[in-house]
């Protein structure tokens, strides 16, 4: 399986992922990680906080970004070089999130791509948004 050479990749195209979080993504996060911060594991904390609830790692769901690099777009075989987002919500657990990834620029030369990507919830409030640069496989 292999995915989509830079020559085949055009500006404008798409590919997402959707996954909701759920309670055994957070506690996995966060043993895998090590980030055992109570705004994410502790709800008797995280109810005193800003949120009023616990949130799940940002890192959790940046991740889902990974997945569409990695498997869709451009897919297996793609290796990423340089992610840079803005965390602009948070995500509560039972939130079912989309990562859009959108090719916009090819930089030919290189064998690269730079990617819009962005995450919204359910309610179509963007949650992440930032820039991806990728090195898509070889033909």
């Amino acid at each position: 399986m292999m995915g989509f050479t830079l020559e085949q990749l055009e500006i404008g195209q798409s590919a997402s992922f959707t996954k909701t979080i759920t309670e055994t993504d957070v506690t996995l996060f966060a043993g895998i990680s090590g980030d055992l911060n109570p705004a994410h594991i502790n709800e008797e904390y995280a109810k005193n906080t800003m949120f009023k609830g616990r949130i799940a790692h940002g890192a959790l769901c940046a991740s889902l970004l990974s997945t569409v690099g990695g498997m869709y777009l451009p897919g297996p075989g793609s290796i990423a070089l340089k992610q840079e987002l803005k965390f602009l919500a948070p995500v509560r657990l039972q939130d079912t999130l989309t990562a859009i990834c959108t090719v916009k620029e090819k930089i030919e030369d290189k064998n690269r791509v730079v990617l819009v990507c962005s995450i919204v919830n359910q309610e179509g409030i963007e949650v992440i948004r930032g820039e991806a640069l990728v090195m898509p496989p070889r033909g």
